[in-house]
């Protein structure tokens, strides 16, 4: 079997050949006889000749919440988290005691960082 596919919709879809021909065009990779390149991406989308279609960031799955009484609003649905954060004032607000000092700071999903105030545990949410 045979697939021929013009060298510039290789290097459109595969960045690594473009950068790889680059090199050795400038020299700067040398080109020996038996040399194997490996394929660090998948391109059966290209031989089929279809790309699968964009779709719509889903965005964040939410669920209300409620501890006792109190309804704290939305908060992120993570089915396999073990650790929860909740607000300050959310905090304070349902009377849980005083939380033990921590000096852990959560380096959060979006790459954002969080330092809680303290700890509490076996809370049930």
């Amino acid at each position: 079997m045979q697939i021929k596919i013009p060298m510039v919709d290789i290097l459109q879809e595969v960045p690594k050949y473009a950068k790889y021909i680059k090199e050795i065009v400038a020299n700067k990779h040398k080109l020996t006889k038996f040399e194997t390149v490996a394929l660090t991406e998948e391109c059966s989308s290209r031989i089929q000749n279809k790309l699968p279609p964009k779709l719509k960031d889903p965005g964040s799955f939410t669920i209300q919440i409620s501890i006792g009484k109190y309804v704290v609003g939305r908060a992120l649905c993570d089915f396999r988290s073990s650790i929860n954060l909740i607000s300050l004032s959310v905090f304070r607000q349902l009377g849980l005691g005083y939380p033990r000092l921590t000096t852990v700071v959560l380096h959060l999903a979006d790459i954002s960082l969080a330092s809680p105030e303290g700890v509490i545990e076996d809370v049930l949410v």
